[in-house]
């Protein structure tokens, strides 16, 4: 697996262009449908007012940028004050006074977020919504400010953004209509930090991260006096992985119901990964679930020898033919005949559009990020990972593979560069501050990286864990989102992992998904975020209390 600055897996996050438009008012406290504890109990906390409309409707909000401390034990954590500070009497207190540096007290973590309260709601039953991307390792500025924030980086279709400066636009589909948001960054990354002994360990790895955020939730949930509202989760690419553990870890050891999981750009077996398929040979199922994608991406780029007329339609026949022919013809391995094997190739060539001779030479098995350079390889062009549609120049034109994501590149900047000038100038947080889009895994992420999960050394899979969270609360509702044109996190391995999760037939009727003509950050097209938004806003009003 390719770690991503985005999200955006953005992903990945992590999972993964504007003039600024400032939130109406100064610094002000919370008013009191979100009401902020004492000032000296939360350092670092700014208030801010703003005002933005969605569905022809003015919101009012409160914003509050600030950070939450928690330890990296439950145990540690119940010893930490609101301020963040060890509370008197404790060994917490104790082991942090006998350390003869800081870098010897226990680990802890402080973690930065931004959270948009509507102002005339009613804060016990108002919905509150937990929003963070993925990575591993990247910060949450690409949901805050391309997806659901009250500002909207803007950006054009597929193309690299001109440079700055960029524009930042009132959201019009801001989720501030039908939930408050809380906008979290993973330790080490935004204007968190951690510090103490053997910090990383203590909070970077699958376990380790989700107990995190559980801890976060539960002491916003007391700062802000809100155990009682609608709770929702929003994870997009390793975001998503994050959820599953996340929701397990409420559910069964916080003792805190979720109404609902909403999930963007889905990522639970990591032995499917199409970016490093050529590593797990006789696991084919990774090729067969990225077919899919393929094909809508050789459709996009004019790259199939027929086009077809819709893309939906043909994208079901070709998920039909991935997991009927082609996945037979892959289970024969090397019984497969030469013939069989041609045959195959030329249908693959019909759905891909890359070269018989080349799918016959890959033995019919063609890894991402051999697609992103062969599709459009007669231009020297390298096609997108995280979102297809996107192109650019291939750094080595003589390379089997991508070097690069051509989406990374086109908007990173413009995201970024808003938010620094937006936290500081809007929200009024940060100056003397670094931000950190993403954190510091040095040269080997996977050696900082714990993927170990619940013990477990082999390739990471957290079915079980929203299967487990889903069987103790019954009510609990799901809902699935990706776009067709997304390579790190294909849309039809999404649908196959939650076909496959190991709940009852009834349990099965709580997942409702939903599929967008864009790539894995699918808010950065304007129609799709419109999408986005309504289905995200229904679902949230379908779970509210009553209406479950």
């Amino acid at each position: 697996m390719r770690f991503s600055g985005l999200v955006i897996l953005a992903a990945s996050a992590v999972m993964f262009s504007p003039m600024l438009a400032r939130a109406a008012g100064d610094e002000k406290p919370v008013g009191k449908t979100a009401e902020k504890p004492a000032e000296s109990a939360l350092p670092q906390q700014v208030a801010t007012q703003g005002t933005v409309s969605v569905g022809g409707q003015q919101i009012q909000y409160n914003a509050v940028a600030g950070t939450i401390t928690v330890g990296a034990t439950d145990a540690q954590d119940a010893q930490l004050g609101d301020d963040g500070r060890p509370l008197p009497d404790t060994d917490l207190a104790a082991a942090v006074a006998a350390a003869k540096n800081p870098a010897d007290a226990p680990p802890m973590a402080r973690m930065f977020y931004v959270a948009y309260f509507r102002r005339d709601a009613d804060v016990d039953r108002r919905p509150i919504t937990f929003l963070y991307n993925g990575g591993p390792g990247s910060s949450t500025v690409w949901l805050h400010m391309g997806c659901f924030g009250p500002r909207h980086v803007v950006t054009e279709m597929d193309t690299h953004l001109p440079g700055a400066p960029y524009r930042l636009v009132d959201n019009a589909d801001s989720l501030l209509d039908a939930s408050d948001l809380v906008f979290i960054d993973m330790p080490g990354t935004g204007f968190g930090r951690m510090t103490g002994k053997d910090k990383d360990k203590a909070f970077w790895g699958v376990d380790e991260d989700a107990n995190a955020f559980a801890r976060f939730i539960v002491r916003f949930l007391s700062m802000y006096n809100r155990w009682n509202s609608p709770k929702y989760l929003f994870g997009e690419s390793y975001g998503t992985t994050r959820s599953a553990v996340l929701a397990n870890i409420l559910e069964n050891e916080k003792s805190v119901d979720l109404n609902g999981v909403m999930l963007l750009s889905q990522i639970f077996d990591f032995s499917v990964d199409i970016d490093e398929a050529h590593a797990n040979p006789g696991i084919d199922l990774s090729y067969e679930l990225a077919l899919p994608t393929f094909a809508a991406t050789a459709r996009y780029h004019h790259k199939l020898p027929q086009e077809p007329p819709a893309l939906e339609p043909f994208l079901k026949e070709v998920e039909d033919f991935a997991m009927g022919p082609y996945a037979e013809a892959l289970a024969k391995g090397t019984d497969l005949t030469t013939s069989e094997k041609q045959a195959v190739a030329e249908k693959l060539h019909q759905y891909t559009g890359l070269p018989v001779d080349y799918l016959m030479r890959g033995d019919l098995r063609i890894s991402g990020p051999q697609f992103e350079k062969t599709l459009q390889i007669d231009t020297d062009t390298t096609t997108g990972r995280l979102d297809t549609r996107f192109s650019g120049p291939s750094i080595d034109p003589l390379s089997e593979e991508a070097q690069y994501d051509p989406q990374s590149a086109a908007i990173s900047s413009a995201y970024v560069s808003l938010f620094n000038e937006y936290v500081r100038q809007t929200l009024k947080f940060g100056n003397g501050q670094t931000y950190l889009p993403y954190a510091d895994f040095g040269a080997d992420p996977f050696n900082t990286w714990d993927f170990k999960h619940h013990g477990n050394s082999l390739n990471l899979n957290v079915a079980t864990d929203l299967a487990m969270a889903m069987k103790t609360n019954p009510r609990l509702k799901v809902l699935v989102n990706g776009g067709y044109y997304d390579l790190a996190t294909p849309f039809f391995s999404a649908m196959y992992e939650d076909k496959h999760l190991p709940i009852e037939q009834r349990l099965a009727g709580n997942i409702q998904y939903a599929w967008y003509q864009s790539g894995h950050m699918v808010y950065v097209r304007e129609d799709s975020l419109k999408q986005l938004h309504d289905r995200v806003a229904a679902f949230i009003h379908g779970t509210e209390v009553g209406n479950r």
